[in-house]
């Protein structure tokens, strides 16, 4: 189901850059596969009625990924798939970078390191009011060096904010050249061990392995949790896959004519 899920989000995803020749597609297709099993078996949520009060609160802190998730809303049901072909339109509330304007996302994002701050936020308001639901932030490995992230991740910890899940969208490339060549960030996950958090990390296309750790958290009670998902910018099409022009770059209709092709095979 999720792996169907995963396709159709690349789909749109694809369909959505190429029409508005807009960009971030490598990015989109990076993350298409947590957004599937997030979507598909992990967040509680209710597409008919998005501010639900126990809903998970799902946050993409990298916002220029935007496409995928609302990808992933449409085939959720919180709105019409043809709403889609409004993306990057003057008016539509499909915005270049992910909106609060769109039914079922709860949070603008742009500027890198505001997701898992305002992420913290919310894990904290629903600790200290005693709420169940979980709050989840997909972050990208680029915006670590943002010094708003280690300090929300010290207050996290700090708060046993163990309801509270980031999960790294860890492909190791980043605008224009690699992670590790504009700010090294490694070791990661003892970097996180050592704030306080609960580590675990997986294959972020495994959708077996994603569905088994994020159905499980808090992994360490009292400590928040972070997957670190090792994945490949533009997954799912061949001259995409790790290839850092396909941060600013968009597809012709040939190219997606090819790409979504190759979904299919």
């Amino acid at each position: 189901m999720t792996q169907a899920l995963a396709r159709a989000i690349r789909r749109h995803a694809l369909q959505m850059v190429t029409q508005a020749k807009a960009s971030h597609i490598g990015s989109a297709l990076s993350i298409s596969d947590i957004l599937a099993v997030l979507y598909g078996s992990v967040l509680r949520f209710d597409a008919k009625d998005p501010a639900s009060s126990d809903r998970d609160r799902f946050l993409l802190s990298k916002g220029h990924a935007c496409v995928a998730v609302y990808g992933a809303l449409a085939e959720a049901g919180f709105f019409p798939a043809d709403m889609l072909k409004t993306y990057g339109q003057d008016h539509s509330v499909l915005m270049n970078h992910i909106s609060h304007k769109v039914p079922g996302v709860e949070f603008s994002t742009g500027s890198l390191g505001h997701g898992l701050p305002f992420g913290v936020g919310k894990a904290l308001a629903a600790a200290r009011r005693s709420l169940p639901w979980r709050t989840f932030v997909l972050m990208s490995d680029g915006e670590l060096g943002e010094g708003s992230n280690w300090e929300a991740m010290m207050f996290a910890a700090h708060h046993n904010l163990d309801r509270l899940t980031a999960i790294i969208d860890y492909n190791k490339l980043q605008s224009l050249t690699t992670v590790d060549q504009t700010l090294r960030i490694e070791p990661l996950a003892a970097k996180f061990a050592a704030f306080g958090w609960g580590v675990r990390e997986v294959d972020g296309h495994d959708h077996a392995a994603l569905a088994t750790a994020l159905g499980a958290t808090p992994w360490q009670q009292g400590r928040p949790s972070v997957l670190v998902a090792h994945t490949t910018k533009g997954k799912g099409v061949s001259f995409m896959e790790n290839k850092v022009e396909w941060h600013y770059r968009s597809p012709n209709a040939e190219q997606l004519q090819q790409a979504l092709a190759e979904l299919e095979t």
